[in-house]
């Protein structure tokens, strides 16, 4: 791994908290994620799933975590299963975990090869009611492929069917979107990082650089400071491939007058950044640029305040758009009849601003956490609003991670990325 070991207290921990919302006398299963194929024999590099990490720590291809707190014997109320290593293995892909190095990466202390699953589980099935299975329930998920998670589901199921099951999901969900503060340090690291590649591309735009060059002074700076990838595919959108809200193709000049949108954020140890900023390619912006680009700064701001403990996160979206519909109006992009005259369940605003203004953000970019329930210290957010005017060619959208405090405004994390537009054309051109 590109990242320095963590602490494995913050794994412990995270155990502690699942086992005590398990019902009595049960067992939970964790596995890691496939290797996917590409074709011949090339891979996708591989992808830890988050919530066998959460839970272990554990940064490896073929692993399972089993989780039994009412275990009669002791030794099996944690297991981890590994891929056994060997020489043949190292020489080839590199060391994989020894059981002592396991047991420093995850504190648990049992810890078998994959060979000895079936007799292992055998026994503990045998003493327990309920099995806990991992299904995959974000409200974003759209999965067509069959994971490593889902066959291992069905094999269980098959074998054992007179047990109950139980669903994984809604505890991890409550639990991981509320952050440690190890993970808090591991997010600022990944937006440090961010912050690095941020500064790096200021001073290197100038007319006529591509999108994907500008990716490219990105993925410098990221891999430069241990992280091994963007967060997520990352969007440099120039001009009107601004108003293309998921702009991927990354694969256009840059032209003297226009903006660049960039959507981008650096990983770091499996956790996420989410950034957004929107610069001049010639170094200055134009007046209506500039107004365009301070409104949404205003509406970042005022949104960013309503980030505390109890704020429901439907209602924080109807605030956010009343906000935007007000500097709409002052840009004269709508007028009151717009307004009077708007479709409840599309208000006029969301036509210049038709995406969501936060979300959670953690392990995944766009990370566990329940929409339904009031919002609480130590989550994650986004905040990102933005305008698109695809008529005058440019869409501009203002994104920072922030963590909900106890009391006040919510910590910035990005506090430290240059934002205001007098600071960018004064970096820009200096």
């Amino acid at each position: 791994m590109k990242y320095f070991p963590i602490d494995k207290s913050l794994f412990i921990k995270n155990r502690t908290k699942f086992k005590s919302k398990m019902k009595s006398n049960s067992l939970a299963v964790f596995n890691s994620n496939d290797i996917y194929p590409i074709s011949a024999d090339s891979t996708m590099p591989f992808e830890q799933h988050r919530d066998i990490f959460y839970l272990s720590g554990v940064d490896q291809e073929e692993s399972i975590l089993i989780l039994f707190p009412d275990c009669p014997k002791e030794k099996h109320r944690e297991i981890l299963f590994l891929k056994e290593t060997n020489e043949h293995i190292a020489i080839w892909e590199g060391e994989k975990l020894t059981k002592e190095k396991a047991f420093e990466t995850s504190g648990i202390k049992t810890v078998y090869w994959l060979q000895d699953l079936e007799k292992i589980m055998f026994e503990i099935m045998t003493q327990c009611d309920t099995v806990y299975i991992n299904t995959n329930e974000h409200y974003r998920a759209n999965v067509e492929t069959e994971t490593r998670e889902n066959r291992f589901t069905k094999w269980l199921k098959n074998k054992y069917p007179a047990h109950t099951v139980a669903k994984s999901n809604p505890i991890l969900q409550r639990l991981r979107s509320i952050k440690n503060p190890i993970e808090i340090d591991l997010i600022q690291k990944a937006c440090d990082i961010t912050e690095k590649g941020f500064r790096r591309v200021l001073g290197f735009v100038k007319p006529d650089v591509w999108e994907f060059e500008i990716e490219a002074e990105f993925m410098h700076e990221f891999l430069r400071h241990r992280s091994k990838k963007f967060a997520y595919t990352p969007i440099i959108a120039s001009g009107n491939n601004a108003n293309v809200l998921h702009y991927i193709e990354n694969n256009q000049r840059c032209k003297a007058g226009d903006l660049i949108l960039m959507d981008v954020g650096a990983e770091y140890a499996n956790y996420s950044s989410d950034m957004t900023r929107s610069i001049p390619v010639s170094g200055r912006f134009s007046d209506r640029q500039k107004a365009v680009y301070n409104a949404v700064i205003r509406v970042k701001n005022e949104a960013t305040k309503m980030l505390i403990p109890g704020t429901d996160w439907a209602e924080y979206h109807v605030e956010v758009g009343k906000i935007m519909s007000s500097e709409l109006l002052g840009l004269g992009l709508l007028d009151k009849a717009d307004i009077q005259n708007e479709n409840p369940e599309w208000p006029a605003y969301k036509k210049y601003f038709m995406h969501g203004t936060s979300h959670h953000m953690g392990l995944d970019t766009h990370d566990y956490g329940i929409l339904t329930e009031p919002m609480q210290a130590n989550m994650v957010f986004t905040v990102e609003p933005g305008i698109y005017i695809p008529d005058e060619g440019f869409g501009i959208r203002l994104e920072d991670d922030v963590v909900i405090q106890n009391s006040g405004e919510p910590f910035n994390l990005m506090k430290n990325i240059p934002i205001e537009s007098d600071e960018i054309e004064d970096i820009m051109n200096s």
